[in-house]
């Protein structure tokens, strides 16, 4: 008699390597806090920059606040798995904190900007991308204004820059509405994305 106890040897959940990313202003730093909130196993990489902290912010939490002579010896180390100059600032995602993660088996969620999702694509075709839009123009505006902290020309720039990420959604796996006073929602889809890629019968392979 043939053992076909293999077959049925399927569910091997391996680690994920998630990417929440967005235009400017829809949210991605909220978002990811009430996904925090939720308590489950996920491994939340902190992402290093050369820009100055925000009102509340925490080093090591938030970001790695680093100098930029600092960030630029880590780019010729070879220590980023990616990095951008953003409005004259540097961003990028420390290796460590992805490779250390993986290996112990947790998934890992990481929110860049589009310029950086594009760039985890090209090293991890089988990464989950995920694009978190505004419900409309004007919802989006005016969470961009109510930051107080951009000047008229940043804004512009901001506003331009957001435009042009829009037009890349394509480049991602899933959509994700972020509307206003709905964070738990957002982060319970997300949630349900990562549960349902668990259960692909082709499980996508994380290299690094």
């Amino acid at each position: 008699m043939t053992d076909d106890s293999s077959l049925f040897d399927i569910y091997h959940p391996e680690p994920l390597l998630i990417v929440i990313s967005g235009p400017s202003g829809v949210g991605k730093d909220a978002v990811l806090y009430a996904i925090k909130e939720k308590k489950l196993p996920f491994h939340f990489v902190v992402t290093a920059t050369t820009r100055d902290p925000r009102p509340g912010e925490r080093d090591g939490y938030d970001y790695h606040f680093i100098n930029r002579e600092r960030f630029e010896e880590m780019i010729t180390r070879d220590e980023l798995i990616e990095f951008a100059l953003v409005y004259d600032q540097y961003k990028g995602v420390p290796k460590f904190e992805v490779r250390d993660a993986l290996s112990s088996g947790q998934d890992v969620v990481m929110r860049l900007d589009v310029q950086g999702a594009a760039r985890v694509r090209q090293l991890c075709k089988d990464a989950v991308l995920i694009f978190l839009v505004p419900p409309d123009e004007t919802e989006w505006i005016r969470r961009l204004k109510e930051r107080k902290s951009e000047t008229p020309e940043s804004l512009r720039l901001r506003m331009e820059t957001a435009r042009q990420e829009m037009t890349r959604l394509n480049e991602f796996d899933y959509v994700v509405v972020n509307a206003q006073d709905c964070l738990d929602e957002t982060a319970d889809a997300i949630i349900a994305i990562i549960r349902a890629e668990h259960h692909r019968t082709t499980p996508r392979q994380i290299t690094l």
